[in-house]
């Protein structure tokens, strides 16, 4: 439902704008910069325990992030 306000701004509605969290692929971004520069990757589901995602590493670089999160998916599949 769209507001006055997001009318007037040319505003999406709500169920069309991606979440702060998505990438434009889709899923869930799970890298995320810290304040120290560095990239930690996250698992995509939420711990049930403790109700928050799992730390899968903190990483210097992007790239290398990305390259760790590859390796787990691959790990996760079973290489298919």
């Amino acid at each position: 439902m769209e507001t006055k306000a997001d009318e007037v701004r040319g505003a999406k509605p709500r169920a069309c704008r991606p979440k702060a969290t998505e990438t434009r692929a889709g899923p869930p971004a799970m890298i995320r910069k810290l304040k120290s520069g560095r990239y930690r990757l996250y698992s995509r589901k939420t711990d049930p325990r403790t109700g928050r995602r799992r730390n899968l590493g903190t990483f210097a670089t992007r790239a290398a992030a990305e390259k760790h999160e590859r390796a787990v998916q691959y790990f996760k599949r079973g290489g298919r």
